[in-house]
């Protein structure tokens, strides 16, 4: 059965915003992005937007606006993919550092699309 969602904190896409942007913060102070201050806050704040808006949006009074505020939750996340790849380029993540993260946020904004999915089919 399951549990009843009444808190954008028992969404299991905040939640895993949330884990993401805390991975994404721990990955920004290495060497190299610690220095680099533009795309170090930068990550940050696009990492911190997707939990951020999912929130937002969830305490909105309407369904519509919740939406929105999801569809804001994605393009932040693939903002943070296209970051992931300069930071990769420049030398201050590894390979795999890079992959496991740009998987991560490809499953975030696959999960939001779901979630944006079941709400509209729940209107229409």
């Amino acid at each position: 059965m399951k549990k009843k969602i009444e808190c954008f904190e028992d969404l299991f896409i905040w939640q895993k915003a949330v884990e993401f942007a805390k991975e994404i913060y721990l990955v920004t102070e290495k060497k190299g992005l610690k220095s680099d201050y533009g795309l170090k806050n930068q990550m940050r704040d696009s990492a911190v937007s997707i939990s951020s808006n999912i929130a937002e949006g969830f305490e909105r009074r309407s369904r519509k606006e919740y939406l929105n505020f999801l569809n804001i939750a994605k393009g932040s996340a693939g903002e943070i993919r296209s970051q992931l790849y300069v930071a990769c380029e420049i030398g201050y993540l590894e390979k795999s550092e890079h992959q496991h993260l740009r998987e991560k946020a490809k499953f975030l904004s696959g999960s939001i699309t779901n979630h944006m999915n079941s709400i509209s089919n729940a209107i229409a």
